[in-house]
């Protein structure tokens, strides 16, 4: 599993479930806080009582069978025949260790707890409480839509600062790299090699030759590019401006810059990563 990469709180009719991301669509949410609506002072029994069902191991198991290709189907073949009976038990630590399944995280310290990917905390939320299940997914499909709000709302602005900071980037080219008395077409170029000076300083790659590995994509290789990555752009590009006024070739600005983005960069992450501890 993935390092957590943000913890927060749904609010599913006044009780708190906590969500951990570890990226893209991996949403796993607390297992544990969901059996707090069945019994507030003993969660962990709940857990285990649906994990003894049949059919809770018969879902959990496909669920792992189609998402993760570590799974072990020998060991979940047992479990599948022993569950149901009276002297069949399962906690969700044996299951992972047992399995190496994905599907169930139980975690001890500050994320502690038994978390599940929203697919199975979903479907465990249903056997607690079909009621409870339509606060959870109702307060949850508000969370996806607060973060892609801001996801997008963070990297149009950095878009916009990119776009309007090149202006300084491209007046210093103007002014101190092209003769008065070129051709549009040759200053074109001039531009074009200038901003791949920043392109392959940052995305290590060239715009024309991105564009032959993404053929599909509508837009370019800054439309595609990270909110992170946006933000040293935009530095990048003033630091740009003022190489070329000192007269560096492009050579040396281009490793001074790769420096940089290097360094601001794993700053930025690392800033990211304190907001998860």
């Amino acid at each position: 599993m993935d390092k957590i990469k943000q913890k927060v709180i749904l609010n599913a009719n006044g009780a708190n479930i906590a969500v951990l991301h570890f990226g893209d669509d991996n949403d796993y949410l607390s297992l544990t806080d969901i059996a707090k609506f069945k019994n507030p002072d003993d969660a962990f029994i709940v857990v285990n009582n649906w994990l003894r069902s049949k059919d809770t191991i018969l879902f959990i198991g496909l669920w792992e069978q189609l998402n993760n290709p570590n799974f072990k189907p020998i060991e979940f073949d047992r479990f599948k025949n022993e569950a149901g009976t009276n002297a069949f038990t399962l906690s969700p630590q044996k299951w992972i260790s047992t399995t190496d399944a994905i599907g169930l995280v139980s975690k001890s310290g500050r994320y502690g707890g038994t978390f599940a990917h929203k697919d199975i905390a979903f479907e465990f939320a249903s056997w607690v409480s079909a009621e409870f299940k339509l606060y959870i997914i109702k307060d949850y499909q508000r969370l996806k839509g607060d973060e892609n709000s801001r996801l997008s709302l963070s990297w149009n602005l950095s878009r916009e600062l990119s776009k309007i900071n090149y202006r300084i980037h491209t007046d210093a080219i103007k002014e101190n790299i092209i003769p008065s008395d070129i051709s549009k077409k040759l200053k074109g170029i001039v531009y074009a090699s200038e901003a791949d000076v920043l392109n392959v300083a940052l995305f290590g790659i060239t715009a024309k030759d991105w564009r032959k590995q993404n053929p599909d994509s509508k837009g370019n290789i800054r439309d595609e590019a990270s909110y992170h990555q946006l933000i040293v752009l935009v530095n990048m590009e003033s630091m740009n401006a003022e190489l070329i006024k000192l007269g560096l070739s492009q050579n040396e600005r281009a490793l001074r810059l790769n420096k940089m983005g290097i360094e601001q960069m794993t700053s930025l992450l690392k800033i990211e990563q304190k907001k998860l501890m």
